[in-house]
């Protein structure tokens, strides 16, 4: 199997059972969840969910995650204030433009509703299975539609095939967009089964800074901008000194380095292998 990122030969990585911590018993039908791993990049993949039925894959993404909101379960969620924190920052020093701007896979619109609630900031919401009765801000897509900032926060590790990555940067303006992520990324991926980020069992996808530094190129991002206290990254289509003066600037103010930018990608976890 190629790489979803840089089309690397993928081979056997490990396989585990994925009734370890299942999230209220979402996968009592599968037997066993193996794992591969691409010689180059290092991006790891899980074949299995690959090939169960894409209804049956949809239908576990909406039950692990209405599960979390349910059950009331505090982990593996976003650090939503933190994000919701940095965007107001970037959008005051108009390092992202907020009057064209999108919430991919947004869910239940949690990011959305701080963000006007506390800042007054505008982001709509586009999610095609997940909605909240009581939140307004939902939009449909078009084809072609681009945005100028496009957020997905806590999407990328559950991307099946290239076409879901390839939908995501489609929907950011080629020549000034900007594409905020919220994921894990590290040096090196553990060869661990009990690992916590392979645990949530619709996990399917596990970056390297190798394998983002191979999709910045791949899809033409130029340079990026890290936030430690958010963990996010936002990929910018181009570079530019005005963004590093205002990083700069920031980072005097809040007296600590706040935020981080260069061209290519910020790879902050390098050298951290388990995180």
């Amino acid at each position: 199997m190629e790489c979803l990122i840089c089309d690397g030969s993928m081979h056997e990585f490990f396989s585990r059972d994925p009734k370890l911590y299942s999230y209220g018993n979402l996968v009592a039908d599968i037997e066993r969840y193996d794992y591969i791993k691409c010689q180059e990049c290092g991006f790891t993949y899980l074949k299995t969910l690959k090939e169960i039925d894409r209804e049956r894959w949809q239908k576990m993404n909406f039950d692990f995650h209405n599960y979390l909101e349910n059950e009331q379960q505090l982990t593996n969620q976003p650090p939503y204030i933190e994000q919701a924190t940095l965007i107001n920052i970037l959008n005051h020093h108009k390092i992202i433009d907020l009057s064209s701007s999108l919430d991919f896979a947004g869910g239940y619109g949690t990011l959305s509703r701080l963000l006007k609630k506390y800042y007054n900031l505008d982001l709509k919401v586009y999610d095609p299975y997940i909605k909240n009765d009581s939140f307004e801000n939902y939009v449909d897509l078009n084809d072609g539609d681009t945005f100028n900032f496009v957020l997905n926060s806590a999407l990328f590790e559950h991307c099946l095939e290239k076409v879901d990555f390839e939908r995501i940067v489609q929907l950011v303006d080629p020549k000034s967009g900007v594409l905020f992520i919220h994921t894990l990324v590290c040096e090196n991926i553990p060869n661990d089964p009990s690992w916590f980020y392979f645990l949530p069992p619709v996990h399917s996808a596990f970056h390297t800074n190798e394998s983002m530094r191979r999709f910045m190129v791949k899809y033409n991002f130029k340079s990026s901008l890290y936030c430690p206290s958010a963990k996010s990254w936002l990929l910018f289509k181009s570079y530019s000194k005005q963004i590093d003066q205002m990083v700069e600037i920031v980072n005097n103010e809040f007296q600590t380095e706040y935020l981080l930018y260069k061209e290519g990608f910020v790879d902050f976890w390098e050298g951290f292998d388990n995180i």
